[in-house]
């Protein structure tokens, strides 16, 4: 059975656009994963580690009848072919792809933990969430567009024009 689900990509190393571009392709092409939305390009300051450079961010929607560790496994393997290093925690990235929603399931397992558990605290994930379902509501948090409402307020985010 397909369940929808949201992905969270950010970039903020080489080309931005073309990264973020780049990945929502190789999302496209992974068997079993149909993309049905795709929220605009936000750029967003840093959150936890402040001295790198601004994000771009967005948010797709999906259909997949992939499992959830299986999809994690093909978003970290786009993630490896795109030559994302992990050194530093919260570090910068040339791509970063995040499982932030699979259908109304709560998954805790180790390598996993869905709903994103600080999805509800970062508006770099809440305001385009909040553009492809304005209705949606994150459990333990509330509805998303009042939470994007909430959370761009207190963080540095702009809608950012396609060059």
């Amino acid at each position: 059975m397909k369940k929808i689900v949201y992905i969270g990509l950010g970039s903020n190393l080489g080309d931005k656009e073309e990264n973020i571009r780049f990945a929502l392709n190789m999302i496209a092409e992974t068997p079993g994963v149909n993309i049905s939305g795709v929220a605009p390009l936000y750029k967003t300051a840093p959150v936890g580690m402040e001295q790198q450079d601004w994000f771009l961010n967005t948010v797709v929607e999906v259909s997949t009848d992939l499992a959830p560790l299986e999809l994690l496994h093909k978003l970290q393997e786009i993630e490896n072919r795109m030559g994302r290093v992990r050194k530093v925690h919260w570090g910068p990235r040339i791509i970063d792809l995040d499982l932030l929603l699979y259908g109304d399931e709560a998954i805790d397992i180790p390598g996993l933990t869905v709903p994103h558990p600080m999805m509800g605290e970062r508006a770099f994930v809440l305001v385009p969430l909040a553009h492809l379902n304005p209705d949606l509501v994150l459990p333990g948090w509330g509805g998303v567009a009042e939470l994007a409402v909430e959370m761009s307020e207190r963080q540095q985010i702009s809608l950012h024009l396609i060059k």
